[in-house]
This record gives C-alpha cells, structure tokens and sequence, in this order.
C-alpha cells in the first residue's frame, strides 16, 4: 500500500477547501473545484456532498427552493404553481383547486384513484414578513423553514422514498398543501369540497417530533373606542379615545379566563394598536387587535371578555374564525404527546 506524505495531502486538498467555504458551501462550490483543477476533472461524489450538501440533499433542496419563494398568506400563487409542477415531474398525478383569485390548493396522488387509505397535508402559506433563506453550519433561516415548509418537504420526500421502495403504490397515500392556513382558514375549508375521505390524515406542523394530542382555539377581535378631536391646549373639549382603549387593554389583558388540564392556561395577545391624529390632537379614534388562543370552554371565555369590557366606552368586534379547543382523536401509542400550545 503506498501512503500519501500528509503534506502532499494538504497540498491536493487546498482547492477543495478554498472552493467549499464550508461548512455549508456557496453556490457554484462545485463548479469552483472544476476550475481549480480543471474542467476535465471529474468531482467524486462524496466531495459533491462534501461542497454543498444543501443541492445534494433531495430534502435539503425541495426545502431551499420552497423558502426562496415568498408566501405570505394572500400571495400564495407562486410556490403554488411551482410545487405542482414539481409534484408532476415526479410523476404525481396533481390537481389544483382554486380557492381565490391566483390561491391554490394542491392536491396530488399516484395514478388515477383520488380516494387514498391516508392523507398527509400542510399548509404552503406564511407569516409576514419575507425572510430569505441562509443556512449555517447546523441553522437553516428563513420565513417558513419551520413552519410549515419543512413539514412540506418532509411530508413529500417521505412519500417519495415510500414508493421508490415499494412500500407504498397507487391508492394509499395522498398529499394536500393548502393556502390561507394563517387567517382563516380558506384553504382547507375550501379543501372539504375535494371530494376524496380519508381513514387517516398526518397533518404536518412543529410539534417538537411529538403527537400532538390537541391544540387551542382561538378568538380574535378588535376593541374600538371613538372620542372627540380637540386641540390638546383644550382638553376638555375633546373625549380622549386613546384613554379609553388603554383602560378597556388594561382589563383585558388581566382578564381570568377558563383553563384546561390537557392544554393549559389560555392566552392573550394584544397584536396590533391604532389611535390618533398626532401629538397635540386629543385622540377622536382608537382601536386594537387582540387574539386569544384559549384552552377552556369557547362560550364561557366569550361571557368574560364581554363583562370584562361592560360599561366601559367601547365596543368589540369579533372577527374571522372563531373556535374552541380541539382534542384530536388519535390511536397511534406515543410516550410523547404535545398539546398544542398554538
């Protein structure tokens, strides 16, 4: 056996590592080794892997391409239309089912038979803003990397693997992505028109690679208070809206709500406060958005938020969806179950 002087060794591998910038490489890493030593020079595959493990990954690359296009909720149509046409060159046969102007659902399976034994789904859409994808050394960012682009990829690469290895054929399993999944729901409401039932569905979301056994429900609303403009000089000619508000958040915001053994205590989040004209104005207007992920009973947490805001000067607005906690209703054995804190 002959053995390679370690210095001659580090002199060979020299271009590789200028070339790789590892640890995650750059694009065109590949190509910069065939310039470094020549274009004749055929790369082995595990310095490929080795470069950019990113484009080598069937995983790592759907995910990177469904990160790099943006879909905050209401502009879903590009990653839509790309993904069917990927499910399509991977010979699914793929429906598109319109859920608003440029919003599509996909739906895609083997052959002809649209009924499956299982169903596996998530959703395409994201939360604002558009982060753009990077990856690190152990770190991928990016809008949706997590939730729920990963699921996505997962979800169709172990599809995949499944009928390159003939566990799974026509018949058995069914993908949807849907839109809409971060407001209300259209996508997957507009889903229970498809047609198809399903004796099983693996919904992808973070759950920590736990079952998720329940989640909360959520009501969302908007509290408004309406004043008076006067110059500030004047006050008492003016109704200060803005007071108003922050009395009626105040309570609000410390307001007991029912709770669940399962899930937990309920949450509150003030998301977004509006009110105003400018500085020297007395407020004539004032409104702010709260969302409640809530783990107890749905009727009686609306009976609190109503007393709780009775008799004070403003008025609420209930909004979109709203739904009490959900149990799901599972048999596969776990030691790991995660009720859903979202």
């Amino acid at each position: 056996m002959k053995l390679i002087d370690p210095a001659s060794l580090g002199f060979l591998l020299l271009p590789f590592t200028q070339a790789l910038q590892l640890p995650f490489g750059i694009p065109g890493s590949v190509q910069g080794i065939r310039s470094t030593l020549g274009a004749s020079f055929k790369v082995p595959e595990f310095i490929k892997k080795f470069a950019d493990p990113i484009s080598t990954s069937p995983l790592y690359s759907l995910h990177r391409s469904l990160i790099e296009i943006p879909s905050i909720t209401g502009n879903e149509k590009g990653v839509g239309e790309w993904l069917a046409g990927y499910l399509m060159g991977k010979n699914f046969t793929v429906e598109t089912q319109a859920v608003s102007e440029d919003r599509l659902n996909i739906f895609a399976y083997l052959g002809k038979n649209r009924t499956t034994h299982t169903l596996v789904t998530s959703h395409i859409d994201t939360v604002p803003p558009f982060i753009p994808y990077k990856a690190t050394s152990n770190t991928i960012y990016g809008r949706g990397s997590n939730d729920a682009k990963g699921s996505v990829a997962s979800q169709i690469i172990a599809v995949e693997e499944l009928i390159a290895e003939k566990v799974i054929s026509e018949g058995d399993v069914s993908l949807l992505f849907v839109v809409g999944e971060e407001t209300l729901g259209d996508g997957m409401k507009t889903a229970n028109s498809l047609g198809p039932k399903w004796r099983a569905v693996i919904f992808g979301e973070p759950t920590e690679n736990k079952l998720a056994v329940g989640h909360k429900g959520i009501v969302m609303f908007d509290v408004i208070a309406k004043g008076k403009a006067s110059h500030s000089g004047y006050p008492q000619l003016g109704v200060n809206a803005n007071s108003h508000l922050i009395e009626a958040l105040y309570k609000i915001e410390h307001m007991i709500l029912p709770k669940s053994d399962l899930l937990g205590e309920s949450t509150i989040n003030i998301g977004l406060i509006q009110g105003g004209v400018a500085a020297n104005i007395v407020s004539p207007y004032a409104s702010a958005s709260v969302l409640i992920r809530l783990a107890g009973d749905l009727d009686e947490t609306l009976e609190v938020i109503k007393k709780t805001v009775h008799g004070l000067p403003v008025e609420l607005k209930f909004l979109g969806v709203t739904y009490g906690p959900q149990e799901t209703d599972h048999d596969v054995e776990s030691e790991c179950y995660l009720p859903g804190c979202y």
